[in-house]
């Protein structure tokens, strides 16, 4: 192989792309290495296997290119040696003796590519452009899971309360097991995040996390999305497609509000779990799987399985490990850490410079009932710093009315034992009011959906509205609106 002389070759900027040519044919050694260097590449080259392996240990090469015939060893030893003194090295082979046995030892052994000789300039260079662009993106990859690593660290988790530690202590039992963990909270109380930390924690962190919205997907679609489908399988299947336990393989299956998955496929859900195999929609091939699950709902799964929502044979499966994430108003003492994270972050998000919140502030959030969460102090924040009147620090007066007007209806019913003791009758009464209070301001005044809401009748709410004479003529013409008849 010969290079014309006047022939243009792109040339790579002098970099870290180190190339390590092994060939024992002195002509196509030198015509490679001057190739290679005329592109731009660092490149050094070696006779044979010994003299190759040397090199590799004294300076660190991104590519090989081996012949796969040696004078004292095979290409494929040479290469084996190589990958135990640099475990990243790519390599390419090449071979006069292009078979498809020989190809597919090369890429067993771990090769990138081969090449078969006699071989053209730009074949090569394609090749060569491409093992780099090969190298760049799997340090990419590497670096980006580090970051999401980072992410999930246990510190990287806000919240020092009891209750969030005793979070983290699950968590970190959890993450050394290979076992089924069932999550479960209110919406908002960061159930995704949990089921992050556990998967990048784990022995499985640099395989595939794999999510599904179990409610977020039509029935009709969520098998397929599950299992797969062969082609053909199903009116607009024009191609085989990997279901989520596919590529979730070696991994983590994350089934996120698995208390909404329709029935029937809860038992195809069981059988995978059991057998750790299934098959494609229209499929006859069994798939095998290795496979961690991690399922969240907000439901009370065993209140489903009275309901016949829920198969209970399926909830001891999931239920192996529980892991209940505790609501933002029983972890109170997280506030002030929160509202601090979130500062922070929307700081940088929105190139804002809010130095933090006033005790003023801090007070009425930690009066709020937070029925959405986490998820509804971290939009609160958001809106407070966009919408906040003075520079500095967010104060009372950006606090929303609305949440401060909520929290008589919102906060549930509290109240100390004092020292003299207590009229049982009077905290039954004051606490029934509160709660048909909180009903009918939830429903918008409608006594349909109140009652609903307290599971009890109709009837029975309006005689309770009457005995305690809410709907009394001394309420205010605004509070009468809350007690329409639809």
């Amino acid at each position: 192989m010969t290079i014309p002389a006047k022939m243009k070759v792109n040339r790579q900027p002098m970099n870290d792309k180190k190339i390590l040519v092994i060939e024992d044919d002195n002509s196509v050694r030198d015509t490679l290495v001057m190739l290679l260097n005329e592109a731009g590449y660092d490149t050094e080259s070696a006779p044979d296997g010994p003299p190759a392996i040397a090199l590799a240990k004294e300076m660190r090469f991104q590519l090989y290119m081996i012949d796969l015939r040696l004078p004292s060893m095979s290409g494929i030893e040479v290469m084996e040696e190589i990958r135990k003194i640099n475990s990243e090295a790519v390599c390419i082979v090449l071979t006069a003796y292009a078979t498809i046995e020989l190809s597919v030892q090369a890429m067993r052994a771990g090769a990138f590519d081969f090449i078969g000789k006699p071989f053209q300039i730009d074949v090569v260079l394609n090749l060569v452009k491409n093992a780099f662009e090969f190298v760049r993106l799997k340090h990419e990859n590497l670096s980006l899971k580090k970051m999401v690593r980072d992410k999930y660290r246990f510190d990287n988790m806000v919240g020092s309360s009891p209750e969030m530690n005793q979070v983290y202590e699950l968590i970190e039992r959890v993450s050394e097991t290979d076992s089924t963990v069932l999550i479960q909270g209110e919406s908002g109380t960061g159930k995704e995040i949990v089921a992050k930390t556990i998967h990048f924690n784990s022995v499985r962190r640099d395989k595939p996390l794999i999510p599904i919205n179990c409610g977020a997907i039509p029935e009709a679609l969520l098998e397929s999305e599950l299992f797969g489908h062969e082609k053909g399988a199903f009116t607009g299947a024009s191609s085989s497609r990997a279901g989520r336990f596919e590529l979730a393989h070696g991994g983590t299956l994350f089934l996120d509000e698995i208390g909404e998955m329709p029935l029937s496929l809860q038992v195809k859900l069981l059988r995978v779990l059991q057998e750790q195999n299934f098959e494609r929609i229209g499929g006859v091939k069994s798939i095998q799987v290795d496979v961690r699950i991690i399922a969240a709902t907000n439901q009370d799964l065993e209140k489903s399985i009275e309901e016949k929502t829920f198969r209970e044979d399926l909830y001891y499966r999931l239920n192996v490990i529980p892991l209940n994430v505790p609501p933002l108003r029983k972890r109170k003492d997280d506030i002030p850490l929160l509202v601090e994270h979130f500062i922070e972050k929307f700081n940088t998000k929105k190139n804002k410079k809010v130095e933090g919140i006033d005790a003023g502030a801090l007070k009425l959030l930690l009066n709020y009932y937070w029925p959405g969460n986490i998820r509804e102090l971290e939009n609160l924040v958001e809106r407070m710093m966009v919408l906040m009147k003075n520079d500095g620090s967010i104060t009372a007066e950006d606090v929303p009315e609305k949440l401060i007007k909520s929290r008589r209806k919102s906060v549930p019913f509290e109240f100390e034992l004092p020292e003299d003791g207590i009229t049982f009758s009077e905290v039954v009464s004051a606490f029934e009011n509160q709660i048909l209070d909180l009903s009918l301001a939830r429903a918008n005044g409608v006594k349909n959906r109140a009652a609903q809401l307290l599971r009890m009748n109709r009837t029975t709410l309006v005689e309770k509205l009457k005995k305690r004479r809410l709907v009394a003529a001394k309420s205010s013409d605004a509070s009468k609106q809350f007690y329409r008849e639809e």
